[in-house]
């Protein structure tokens, strides 16, 4: 069973970056796609961005397009967002989860599989 621990959160103000990690520790990490979701208070879920298994196919959700850039590294089981340009609907708690692979792919909704990891607080003052 995978286990997944974000890291990476803080408070910015607006035009701000911030990188977050998700490190996955057991299970055969290079045989999953990942995504990141947030939610803000009051919110719903939002899909973020995914990456699919080695990387070849990425995803991104309409607000994160342009600013935000995901990746991973198989070899420190690791996934990460960049985020640049930070904005203060972007406050809220970030997630990594596995995403169901055949979702991951731009114009569509990518959804979650049941592995999440406890989230990361990112908040963007104006």
């Amino acid at each position: 069973q995978l286990r997944i621990v974000e890291s990476g959160g803080g408070t910015v103000r607006t035009g701000g970056s911030l990188r977050l990690s998700c490190k996955v520790s057991e299970g055969p990490f290079d045989q999953y796609t990942f995504g990141w979701f947030r939610q803000a208070p009051g919110k719903g879920q939002e899909g973020v961005s995914c990456l699919s298994m080695t990387g070849e196919r990425i995803a991104y959700g309409a607000s994160a397009k342009g600013r935000f850039t995901v990746s991973r590294d198989n070899a420190m089981r690791s996934v990460y967002l960049q985020m640049h340009n930070l904005k203060p609907e972007d406050t809220g708690a970030y997630y990594c989860a596995v995403v169901y692979p055949d979702t991951c792919k731009d114009g569509t909704t990518f959804l979650p599989g049941n592995i999440w990891g406890q989230g990361t607080q990112v908040t963007v003052s104006a």
